[in-house]
């Protein structure tokens, strides 16, 4: 029985989290950005979303919680260093965006409002610091 709650309790994350993605993947849209992956996954992890609006990548972890705070630190460093690693990958296997700029977005999804959109919630260079930049 435990074997298949546990199995169950993964099967909604996963609903969960697909639907978390694409909310944020419309939101995204119309705001202009054109969908460039869902689930970009390589060696280094996975990419929630990769968007491109005008001559910028947009590298986007989707998080789905009960509130906006729990969802921004659910990017954690280690999280952080993953989606930066496999922006790597991601541009190593499309050359040609290789000379776009890279940002790091957050979506955060939280149930009964509309998914909060966060630019340039972190970047490269940034090491440990805390996300503080939302629009």
């Amino acid at each position: 029985m435990t074997r298949e709650r546990g199995r169950d309790e993964r099967r909604r994350a996963e609903s969960l989290g697909l639907t978390a993605e694409t909310r944020a993947a419309w939101v995204l849209r119309l705001k202009l950005h054109v969908v460039l992956a869902h689930r970009f996954r390589c060696s280094s992890g996975e990419i929630d979303l990769v968007a491109r609006r005008g001559r910028t990548l947009v590298f986007v972890e989707v998080k789905a919680r009960d509130t906006l705070e729990a969802a921004i630190e659910a990017v954690t460093p280690r999280a952080r260093a993953r989606i930066l690693a496999a922006a790597d990958i991601f541009v190593a296997r499309h050359p040609a965006l290789a000379d776009f700029d890279r940002r790091f977005d957050i979506v955060a999804v939280v149930p009964g409002r509309w998914p909060r959109h966060l630019v340039d919630a972190f970047r490269a260079d940034d090491g440990d610091l805390p996300i503080v930049k939302q629009r």
